[in-house]
């Protein structure tokens, strides 16, 4: 797998680092053989030859990132054929460990040790084949290099792994980035959806009301009543709308207020619950129902997130008994439980058509029971229609955070 030359983070090394390294070589290798030029003399012919050696092994080392094999071989070769034939004896071996350094360091690990073994053995068997006395590297300076050959090997083979692990560590903190942004749209989506069903909730109750509400007094105003009694009318349909537009702002407000300035506190309370179902029936007995309340059991505090699901759920039964069901009574029944709260809004209206889908209100209804836990049906029940929820007193911690953090 091909993985990057240096530590994330760093500058990725490019050609020119590559002409600077073998041009740094060349430069040791150079001034080092020049010296040794004053000390030793041979043919010029042999100085020519060696000079081509020196500049294609460190030529090479250009092309040892690409071709690491390839250079460590023409390195060794070059070796093998310059230091018997100069005098000078430069040290033109650096190009070689820096070829085979590179070698295992781009994983080519099994070419590696099969030329630092070539190397000991073609070195070893050079040396013993000289006479007594005739010897250029003793035993001693023989274990030395096969030290240095395993060293090299050892150490390009360690920085290879290195490189993986920083290479793992990168792509993991990448993957985890990527992660936190899916996760953040997610979360986004999840609050732009949020809001969508509380405006939906908040505008489809009130606007119905305040329809009903008018449409109502419109109906009793064409009658043509008595001055006085029109007024009145007119008086009692306009406070009713009044009421009813004030209650949709206030919790607008604090819905909407989720897109509040970063300067801004954060309410810690919803805006509604079933604290308010007494208005909320009211509401709805102002535009011509008769709403019937009853509680059975032990009312007990709901979290907020528990709270504000039940009042929508009885206010988008509400929203639906006016607007479709045609019914005179509505009957909101709470349950309390030990460890949970039903909730049962019967109306006796004509129902739903057979076959219909449930639409967009039930829906919403729907959700919001499930993300604490709970369940939610609606259906016909005899002459009218009824919505049955059932909500957990503590909501699962696996609820939505848009749920579990209302605003």
């Amino acid at each position: 797998m091909p993985l990057p030359l240096r530590a994330p983070g760093g500058r990725l090394p490019s050609r020119a680092a590559d002409a600077l390294v073998a041009g740094v070589v060349l430069l040791v290798v150079a001034v080092w053989t020049l010296v040794s030029a004053q000390y030793t003399s041979e043919p010029a012919l042999r100085t020519v030859l060696g000079w081509a050696l020196i500049l294609t092994g460190c030529g090479a080392l250009y092309f040892r990132r690409r071709q690491p094999v390839t250079v460590a071989v023409t390195t060794l070769i070059a070796c093998v054929v310059y230091y018997p034939l100069s005098a000078q004896d430069g040290p033109l071996m650096i190009a070689f460990a820096l070829a085979l350094y590179t070698t295992a360091a781009e994983g080519r690990f099994a070419a590696a040790v099969a030329l630092a073994a070539v190397t000991l053995l073609a070195v070893g068997f050079g040396e013993i084949r000289q006479q007594p006395g005739h010897r250029q590297i003793d035993d001693t300076s023989l274990a030395m290099l096969a030290g240095w050959l395993i060293s090299l090997v050892a150490v390009g083979r360690a920085q290879r792994t290195r490189i993986a692990y920083l290479h793992e560590v990168e792509q993991r903190a990448l993957a985890a980035e990527r992660e936190q942004e899916a996760r953040a749209r997610q979360s986004a989506t999840e609050e732009r959806l949020r809001i969508a069903r509380e405006v939906h909730d908040v505008l489809g109750h009130s606007i119905s009301l305040i329809n009903v509400q008018s449409g109502a007094a419109l109906h009793r105003l064409g009658k043509k009543p008595a001055p006085e009694a029109g007024l009145v009318t007119a008086t009692e349909a306009l406070e009713a709308v009044k009421a009813t537009s004030k209650d949709a702002l206030r919790e607008l407000r604090a819905t909407l207020g989720v897109l509040r300035r970063a300067d801004e506190s954060t309410p810690t309370t919803p805006s509604s619950g079933l604290a308010l179902l007494g208005d909320l029936a009211a509401r709805a007995r102002s535009a011509g129902l008769d709403v019937r309340t009853h509680s059975t059991g032990t009312p007990v505090p709901l979290p907020p997130p528990v709270d504000l699901a039940a009042y929508r759920i009885v206010q988008e039964s509400l929203t639906n008994v006016t607007r479709h069901a045609g019914a005179r009574t509505v009957s909101i029944t709470l349950d309390w439980g030990a460890d949970a709260v039903r909730l049962r809004i019967a109306d006796d209206g004509g129902g739903a058509p057979d076959g219909r889908p449930p639409g967009s209100g039930i829906q919403g209804m729907t959700e919001r029971a499930r993300a604490f836990g709970g369940e939610l049906t609606a259906r016909n029940d005899g002459d009218g229609f009824l919505v049955d929820a059932r909500l957990p007193l503590t909501p699962p911690t696996s609820a939505p955070a848009s749920e579990r953090d209302p605003r």
